[in-house]
């Protein structure tokens, strides 16, 4: 008997599909065992690779790391294993940078399997009042001060990792200028979260976006959210009160930071094939907008975005969004960017809080982002 171990992170939309598809694919594939774990969103995010890979065949992570990973060669390519037309496939039905952002080096280290980005987000029954919603920055704050007359709030998740998100969708970073952020650009960015988050839950910066979303849908006092990674499972949730989602009010053409998660296959792993094919299995189409979304997951299938009986399903949730993502913003996935990303991120929810001056921030991201990326970076293009 061949078992694949595989590690998911700790939500429903991760977990959720993944537990699902273990009865069917194994019965259609006999002598197969597989087994699922789970860890937090923190680990699956900023955690260590190594010890990951060592212990699991499958592997569900965030596409910064693929820097390190073609590095070091820590998974394996699935190019040996699609032909030019499903590879081509693939890539055009992924959502936005999707597909891209987990290639590196002339090769594709994972398949997306789950697309997000940063998106607004609304209890419509508490919206409803203040009529349309806010489309810039100026209409945001409007609606801010509407809402706190009233004694409810705006939400903003800002523990530092969501904090420095925020600073990447709003402050237009340069992979390819003498600086990473222009610092008139983080003045800029700094000032206007600084407006949200004084009109903003008082708990926020102590929130992840299903911390907040979790308050929203336990509460009453909190009407909308300008900007926070996309949840699915709210918008589908049965009865009220339930959110709405929409795209993020800043020019159309801007979108914001793209998130997701990517499968891939450990290099350490003794049944490359089988977990190769299952992985395929997984981001397939037809299992994407099928079992995939019903079990409560966030597909990186575009042909599941689109699709009528996945928007009727999930309130239009993927439809409401997928201008925002369609253009959203793929960060540095070089090696060294996680290590950049985590040591950047307090001093970015700290400058939020007033805590440190705006171009004494963009000074110490600029020098530690210069410190921090290889001089032999590879090419995130794939041949």
């Amino acid at each position: 008997m061949l078992k694949l171990r595989g590690l998911a992170w700790d939500h429903r939309r991760c977990w959720g599909p993944l537990d699902a598809s273990v009865g069917p694919y194994c019965a259609a594939h006999p002598g197969i065992e597989i087994e699922w774990d789970r860890r937090s969103l923190y680990e699956f995010g900023e955690g260590a690779l190594d010890p990951v890979l060592a212990a699991y065949d499958l592997v569900v992570f965030d596409h910064p790391f693929i820097g390190d990973i073609a590095r070091g060669r820590l998974m394996v390519p699935f190019d040996d294993y699609l032909s030019a037309a499903e590879r081509a496939f693939f890539e055009r039905d992924s959502v936005g940078g999707s597909w891209r952002s987990y290639a590196m080096d002339g090769r594709q280290w994972a398949l997306p399997i789950d697309a997000a980005c940063q998106v607004a987000s609304y209890r419509p029954d508490l919206m409803e009042p203040y009529g349309k919603l806010p489309a810039t920055h100026d209409e945001v704050v409007a609606l801010g001060r509407r809402v706190r007359a009233e004694g409810k709030w705006l939400g903003l998740p800002l523990v530092p990792t969501d904090a420095m998100c925020l600073l990447l969708t709003l402050a237009d970073p340069r992979e390819d200028g003498e600086d990473f952020f222009a610092p008139d650009m983080v003045t800029r960015a700094i000032e206007q979260l600084r407006e949200l988050a004084a009109l903003s839950h008082p708990d926020s910066p102590k929130w992840n976006p299903i911390r907040c979303y979790d308050h929203m849908i336990a509460n009453d006092d909190l009407v909308y959210v300008p900007f926070a990674f996309g949840y699915v499972n709210y918008a589908s949730k049965a009865g009220a009160p339930h959110l709405l989602f929409a795209d993020v009010p800043t020019p159309a053409s801007t979108g914001a930071l793209l998130g997701g998660a990517g499968i891939g296959v450990s290099a350490q792993s003794k049944h490359r094939r089988a977990a190769v094919d299952y992985a395929l299995f997984l981001c397939s189409p037809d299992y994407q907008r099928g079992d995939y979304v019903r079990s409560g997951g966030q597909p990186g299938s575009l042909s599941a975005w689109k699709d009528e009986t996945v928007n009727a399903s999930s309130r239009d949730f993927f439809r409401s969004t997928l201008k925002t993502i369609k253009s959203s913003y793929l960060r540095p996935t070089h090696s060294g960017f996680m290590t950049f990303f985590r040591q950047g991120a307090p001093r970015v929810a700290a400058a939020i809080l007033g805590e440190t001056p705006a171009p004494d921030l963009a000074d110490a991201l600029n020098r530690r982002y210069r410190e921090t990326k290889p001089a032999d970076e590879p090419s995130r293009s794939v041949a």
